[in-house]
């Protein structure tokens, strides 16, 4: 189950999260209705979960030769060199923190974004996370199974709670934000949304994701499509054209990108050293922490330089 939730924002409770989806159709639809006009009333709490999609238990695959296809010295880059393994590559490299960032790099970094933009928040003041492998012992992968990452704004705290095990809270909504507002629930994720009335048993409002088959008969067929984001999808490329058209930003920003990529960073840099990072985001540096500071640009394998160096 994943989760990332944002309390005490403008004196009410609330617990967000999702991902940056700001060129999604029904999502947006659901924002201006719901939060922006007030339909919802004062917002109690907002939260979010997402089932296992990440658990390896007990997969101890052996070390061998990589395929002949594969340049490993390339694909490896400036990662340490570690022996090849059919856990590595193809597409399991996420399962190690030598590659990535773990769970909280790959998907904390879509729910917090999205917080990020619903709440028009910025750079967070201070970061705090604790977690550890408690269930997959056996397998070769070394990021967390079960972690917590608190972001502390000025107006609100943003806390992502993630286990690669157990079952997500409601089967209906695995991934997606609830939002607890004095006139009801809002359940919202990028397949449905549904408002149920404070005191009703059921939904009186219910949406589904927006496909445009009619329009595009193609993504019926097209490999590896994720058929209920197609069409924001195509409303990012269109809003990126646009930027470039009139010289502007698109929605995903590539700075708000960066700022929900280093949030995460920052919190898996926490969880490792221990203790709450207080962050100064005019200098880019961890105030008063020499050791977390050097740690903020990993070492890179000769002969790759990091970008940062002299």
């Amino acid at each position: 189950v994943y989760a990332v939730n944002a309390v005490a924002y403008k004196g009410c409770r609330v617990e967000v999260a999702g991902f940056r989806s700001n060129t999604a159709p029904k999502l947006i639809d659901v924002a201006d209705f719901f939060i922006d006009i007030g339909d919802i009333g004062d917002m109690v709490r907002k939260d979010t979960s997402q089932g296992d999609h990440y658990s390896v238990p007990s997969f101890v695959p052996p070390d061998e030769m990589p395929p002949a296809n594969l340049d490993y010295e390339m694909w490896t880059g400036p990662a340490p060199m570690l022996p090849y393994c059919s856990l590595r590559h193809p597409r399991k490299w996420r399962a190690f923190m030598e590659y990535g960032n773990g769970i909280v790099g790959d998907m904390c970094v879509h729910m917090l974004d999205m917080v990020r933009w619903m709440l028009d928040l910025g750079w967070p003041k201070r970061i705090s996370s604790n977690g550890g492998i408690f269930m997959d012992k056996a397998s070769r992968a070394n990021i967390t199974d079960t972690q917590t990452a608190t972001f502390e704004f000025n107006e609100v705290n943003a806390v992502w709670t993630h286990r690669s095990w157990g079952d997500a809270p409601d089967p209906q909504y695995p991934w997606a934000g609830i939002i607890y507002g004095e006139k009801g629930t809002l359940k919202l994720s990028v397949n449905s949304y549904d408002f149920i009335p404070r005191g009703a048993k059921s939904s009186t409002l219910h949406g589904d994701a927006l496909f445009e088959y009619d329009k595009y008969p193609e993504d019926q067929h097209e490999k590896d499509l994720e058929r209920h984001v197609a069409s924001a999808v195509r409303g990012h490329m269109l809003d990126w054209l646009s930027a470039i058209d009139n010289g502007g930003k698109p929605v995903a920003d590539i700075e708000q990108g960066h700022i929900s990529s280093a949030s995460c960073v920052l919190a898996n840099l926490a969880m490792k050293l221990g203790r709450s990072l207080e962050w100064d985001a005019q200098r880019h540096q961890v105030v008063g922490d020499t050791e977390a500071n050097a740690s903020l640009a990993r070492p890179y394998r000769a002969p790759w330089k990091h970008p940062g160096e002299a």
